[in-house]
């Protein structure tokens, strides 16, 4: 069983920082030189090292950030971006949320609410929201693979309100007026009254796994605000990504 040697293989360039040969790697594990070559190789295979000048000299690879990136608890994240969303509040003056995909769903798992208390809020709750009706989730679902997205699509599609959209059509036409856009809106379709708008947080290897966003009143996110609104998320989805990222290569 090579597992201990493949483990070695993959700590030495994880330390080392940069790229490796063969023989460099012999020399930091002491493993025999036409080993190092042959592990390498099948790592490589597996996409856990990449060799990204096409030089025998390797660094980690795509698969194994992924796996290390969708690792990272949800407390982790919420803790990191903790700071970014309460400074956030400040500016947008409505309560912000961070949401993450999980399997087949969404859900919010950390809100940050203005602390000045003449500034009147609505709380989203924590937890699962559909894929089809919220912000936080079509923010995600757009940007999403198209084996995804059709599962989305040709799923089940619950009418929280009249303003829910249910049909196929509709949905593919938001999707991609959210790609062209950069954000999501969610105008009345969970609750009447209420509206939220949401960026995807994209991470480097993963995609967009998080969203960020602000809910508020109808009556105060009008389409004008809404706007206004999207394009500061989308400046907040990038802040929370590279601290996300800054904090190591495992979330």
């Amino acid at each position: 069983m090579h597992l201990d040697r493949l483990v070695s293989v993959l700590e030495a360039i994880a330390i080392a920082g940069r790229p490796l040969s063969a023989s460099e790697l012999h020399d930091m594990t002491q493993l025999p030189l036409p080993t190092c070559y042959r592990l390498l190789q099948m790592l490589k295979e597996q996409r856990l090292l990449e060799d990204p000048e096409s030089n025998s000299r390797y660094i980690i690879g795509d698969r194994l950030i992924r796996i290390a990136h969708l690792s990272r608890t949800d407390a982790d994240v919420c803790g990191i971006a903790a700071p970014v969303l309460k400074n956030a509040t400040s500016d947008l003056g409505d309560a912000v949320f961070l949401s993450r995909f999980k399997k087949t769903g969404v859900s919010i798992i950390h809100v940050e609410t203005p602390s000045d208390p003449a500034i009147s809020y609505i709380h989203p709750g924590l937890g699962y929201r559909p894929m089809h009706a919220c912000s936080c989730s079509k923010a995600i679902a757009a940007f999403a693979d198209e084996q995804f997205r059709s599962l989305i699509l040709n799923g089940p599609m619950k009418a929280y309100t009249d303003q829910t959209r249910t049909s196929k059509t509709e949905l593919e036409s938001e999707f991609d007026k959210i790609k062209n856009n950069g954000y999501a809106e969610c105008v009345e379709e969970i609750e009447i009254g209420i509206s939220s708008v949401a960026a995807p947080v994209s991470i480097d290897n993963v995609g967009a796994v998080f969203s960020v966003g602000a809910i508020g009143p109808i009556r105060r996110f009008h389409s004008r605000h809404r706007k206004s609104l999207g394009k500061k998320l989308i400046a907040l989805a990038e802040e929370v990504s590279v601290s996300i990222q800054s904090r190591g290569t495992a979330i």
